[in-house]
């Protein structure tokens, strides 16, 4: 597989590829002939640099701060991909995309802190308005690519999972996806959870869109449903063929969930996977 950035290459050198992929030009060398000359990169060819001001911080929950970056250049990216974010020259960390470009003027990350986190623990403890810092190129094929509107799209996260999916869901709405959205967010209790109220008018305002927090510990609440996110997930939709599937977040629960979600009818074309 390799990557075009100047030219063309035919559309069946794509075929086969996830949509994901092929709408960033990658494509399978062994079956290209070019009619034209073309420019080419390696799949793993480096992602540039660039500064970005920082110009709002704010606590989403107790655990996790929303970030909010100004690009001192045009900056190109899809709803649901990833930036590394440098803490110095050598320190960085990916951190996924919650904003739209067609809906946010500035890039949107939900940032949760680890322990002993080298970026993550610096972030919460330095990081300001107005500070300069330096981020690379979008990257990741976790996005929602339009077509196929009547198609049913199911999204599982855990914690700051949720960022992706926030940005890949009103990307969606605002491509006029018709088909039903279903997003279940899994937390250990209330307190992890965070966009709730923007999901919830979401789902107010989108008859398609269905959000369900899940708790997997504690006492059941209102407005909550009690039990692990990815079992409720599939509870509620035992039969998935024909869906697209986004999963994000902790990755024994991400790939428990590939398995689990190909074995319920999905095709592994159609399953997009972010872990972290």
């Amino acid at each position: 597989m390799m990557r075009v950035v100047e030219g063309e290459v035919p559309e069946k050198a794509k075929a086969g590829l996830k949509p994901t992929l092929a709408a960033q030009n990658y494509f399978l060398a062994c079956s290209c002939y070019p009619e034209n000359d073309v420019e080419v990169v390696l799949p793993e060819a480096g992602l540039g640099k660039l500064e970005a001001r920082v110009t709002s911080v704010e606590y989403l929950n107790g655990d996790i701060l929303g970030i909010r970056l100004k690009p001192s250049r045009l900056f190109e990216y899809k709803a649901g991909q990833f930036i590394n974010l440098f803490k110095d020259e050598i320190t960085a960390r990916c951190y996924s995309l919650a904003s739209v470009p067609a809906l946010d003027e500035e890039l949107f990350l939900n940032v949760r802190k680890v322990p002993s986190g080298l970026v993550s623990g610096w972030v919460f403890s330095s990081l300001k308005v107005g500070d300069a810092i330096t981020i690379s190129e979008a990257s990741g094929d976790c996005f929602y690519v339009p077509g196929n509107s009547e198609q049913d799209i199911l999204l599982i996260a855990t914690g700051s999972g949720l960022a992706p999916l926030y940005g890949i869901i009103r990307d969606a709405l605002l491509s006029g996806h018709q088909g039903k959205f279903s997003l279940y967010h899994g937390s250990y209790n209330t307190d992890g959870f965070y966009l709730v109220e923007e999901l919830r008018r979401l789902a107010q305002t989108h008859p398609n869109f269905n959000y369900v927090p899940c708790i997997s510990e504690g006492e059941a609440k209102a407005g909550y449903a009690p039990r692990m996110v990815l079992d409720i997930a599939l509870a509620d939709n035992p039969d998935l063929s024909g869906w697209r599937v986004f999963l994000c977040g902790n990755p024994n629960m991400v790939n428990t969930a590939k398995q689990q979600t190909f074995f319920a009818g999905a095709s592994m074309r159609d399953i997009f996977a972010d872990p972290f």
